[in-house]
C-alpha cells in the first residue's frame, strides 16, 4: 500500500534522475568553434559597418541579375511572380496606403540592407554563392534602377552607406541605441 511517504520519495527520486539524465549530451554534432562563427557572423550594419572589400558598378550589376536574377524578379526587376519573386523598383509612396506595394525605392530606409539581403539569401536557388564583388555590382544595379545613384557610379564600402534612401527618415528604429 502506498503511502505519502512512499510517493514522496519516488517523486523525489524520479526528479534526481530525471536531472543528470538532462545534464547528458545526446553527443551529436561537435561545439562551435569561433572560425565557425564567423563564417555566418556576416552582419551589415545601417552605417556600412562590416561591409566587405570590394565594389561594382550599375553596368556590371546589370549583366549578373540578367544571369542570375531576372528568372525570379523578371527583366529589369520590374517583378516575377507575386509574391515569391517581388518588383525591386518602383512603387507608389507609403503614404498612400498600408496597402501600396514595398519595394526597394519606397520601403527600405537603409542601402546597406539591400547588400546584407543579397548576400545572405540570394540567388534563391543558391543562398551565398556571390562574391562580394557580385553583391556590390547588384546592389549599385538596383539603386540605379530606382534613380538612387547614377548609371556611371561605383559602390563600395565607403560610398554604399551614404545612399540616402527616400524612406530613410520614416523609419523607428526598434533599437536606437545599437546603431
Amino acid at each position: 500500500m502506498c503511502t505519502r511517504k512512499t510517493i514522496a520519495a519516488a517523486t523525489l527520486a524520479l526528479a534526481c534522475s530525471a536531472g543528470a539524465a538532462l545534464a547528458q549530451s545526446p553527443g551529436l554534432g561537435k561545439p562551435l568553434t569561433d572560425a565557425d562563427i564567423k563564417q555566418w557572423d556576416i552582419a551589415i550594419l545601417p552605417d556600412g559597418t562590416n561591409l566587405p572589400p570590394g565594389n561594382g558598378t550599375p553596368a556590371q550589376g546589370a549583366k549578373i541579375f540578367a544571369e542570375k536574377c531576372s528568372a525570379c524578379h523578371g527583366n529589369a526587376a520590374k517583378g516575377g511572380v507575386a509574391p515569391f519573386y517581388p518588383a525591386l523598383v518602383g512603387g507608389q509612396p507609403l503614404t498612400s496606403g498600408i496597402d501600396t506595394v514595398k519595394t526597394i525605392a519606397n520601403y527600405y530606409a537603409y542601402p546597406t540592407t539591400i547588400f546584407d539581403y543579397t548576400r545572405r539569401a540570394m540567388p534563391y536557388n543558391m543562398p551565398r554563392s556571390l562574391t562580394d564583388n557580385e553583391v556590390y555590382a547588384l546592389t549599385a544595379y538596383i539603386l540605379s534602377l530606382n534613380s538612387l545613384i547614377g548609371e556611371n557610379e561605383t559602390m563600395d564600402a565607403t560610398t554604399l552607406p551614404n545612399v540616402k534612401m527616400p524612406n530613410r527618415d520614416n523609419f523607428i528604429m526598434p533599437y536606437p541605441d545599437r546603431l
